[in-house]
């Protein structure tokens, strides 16, 4: 059975297609500058050199078109033709409250999705755009929403509760959600399976780190707490959004500055966090690597988002009660030893101490490491965050019949 994956972005799309019966890649790839122009496609299929083609795609629907010819290409392709794909998997990233796990798509789930768009306004249209497009294309077959937030959805309301007016939560929905549901639920299982146990039997923090990020307490195999919330502009600092600040700061600055509502919210969302403190907009790891060099704003951003993860992460080890790991995301490869390094300095009186010549050895994206010191109470793991892994168990259990688990 081959199962689609397709998680659509800003302007972009990462595909991979699953031999599910094998549980093997039989491809991956990304389309970039949707609707921009100058798109492009890449694909690797495993054993063979990688295939790029330039290709306008001004929407989402071209955009799967395109995939879909690549991964039948005569020469390229791992298929022979489109109807060799069983099922598609999308990555939705809100579900609110009504999507507590993985759901087979339908015009319902669809205009359900659609109501969540002010909660991620970055997220859910070009979700929304690819999962129209690729029903457009492939309307005789399954397609399965996964949502960020159903990993999360185990939380305590003492956790998600926010302490606001409660008929906020009853009218509109005011809570913590949580995102990267799939990201935290990939750590949660191969922590587990690092330290050889089963993952109800585990307390950890697990750490997705990227140009958004979010860490979330995992106890006994279960989210009990995460750092972003109702949107995912709330939490640590991440590459453009200011992560937790003051609530008095809106309201002010909105008043000096004259701003809208729409204004300020483009503002935290897409000027703030790295950019805003260096004011350069640069790849993660040019920005690392400035850093590292000791480039003034960049170190200032570096330590600053250091010192919020320490925050999070300690915090996260009192909740859990007994703390077996730390668990991070690979992140942007070479570079984020330096993140890593500075988010756990000072945390052996929680039992964390880093091996920092394994730390910075830690760079593949394609290897586990561990990355604490041989007698470290608490292990510390640097794992390639396999998503589509996750989204792809999830298709495959709606279409055997089993338990999403996500």
């Amino acid at each position: 059975m081959n199962i689609l994956i397709l998680n659509c972005r800003g302007f972009s799309i990462h595909f991979q297609l699953f031999d599910w019966s094998r549980r093997t890649v039989l491809a991956r790839g990304d389309v970039d500058r949707i609707e921009l122009g100058d798109s492009s496609i890449l694909m690797e299929v495993p054993g063979r050199e990688p295939y790029g083609l330039d290709s306008d795609c001004p929407d989402f629907r071209s955009a799967v078109a395109l995939i879909l010819r690549t991964l039948t290409h005569p020469l390229e392709g791992p298929l022979e033709r489109v109807e060799q794909i069983a099922a598609v998997g999308h990555r939705v990233v809100h579900g609110g409250e009504r999507f507590t796990c993985s759901v087979p798509v339908d015009e319902a789930v669809i205009e359900a999705v659609r109501g969540f768009e002010d909660l991620a306004p970055l997220h859910i249209p070009p979700n929304l755009a690819g999962l129209e497009g690729a029903l457009a294309h492939l309307p005789a077959i399954p397609h399965v929403a996964v949502f960020d937030t159903a990993f999360h959805q185990t939380m305590p309301p003492h956790a998600y509760l926010y302490p606001l007016p409660y008929e906020w939560y009853e009218t509109y929905g005011v809570r913590r959600y949580g995102f990267h549901g799939a990201s935290h639920c990939y750590a949660a299982w191969r922590g587990a399976a690092l330290l050889g146990r089963d993952p109800d039997g585990c307390n950890l923090v697990t750490v997705h780190i990227g140009n958004g990020t979010s860490l979330c307490a995992v106890k006994e195999g279960r989210s009990i707490d995460t750092s972003m919330g109702l949107t995912p502009l709330e939490g640590t600092m991440m590459g453009t959004r200011c992560g937790s600040i003051d609530p008095g700061i809106p309201p002010f600055i909105m008043q000096e500055e004259n701003l809208s509502p729409r204004d300020l919210d483009r503002i935290l969302n897409q000027r703030s966090g790295v950019v805003g403190i260096t004011g350069v907009r640069r790849e993660r790891p040019a920005y690392l690597a400035r850093a590292a060099e000791g480039d003034e704003r960049s170190l200032l951003a570096l330590e600053m988002e250091a010192f919020r993860l320490r925050k999070h992460i300690g915090g996260y080890a009192v909740a859990v009660g007994r703390l077996d790991a730390v668990v991070f995301g690979s992140g942007s490869g070479e570079g984020e030893w330096l993140v890593r390094e500075k988010s756990l300095a000072g945390m052996e009186q929680f039992g964390i101490r880093l091996d920092r010549e394994r730390n910075r050895a830690a760079c593949s994206r394609d290897r586990e490491e561990r990355i604490s010191a041989a007698d470290s109470p608490v292990a510390v793991f640097v794992i390639p965050t396999e998503e589509e892994m996750v989204y792809a168990e999830e298709v495959a259990a709606l279409l055997n019949g089993g338990a999403p688990k996500a």
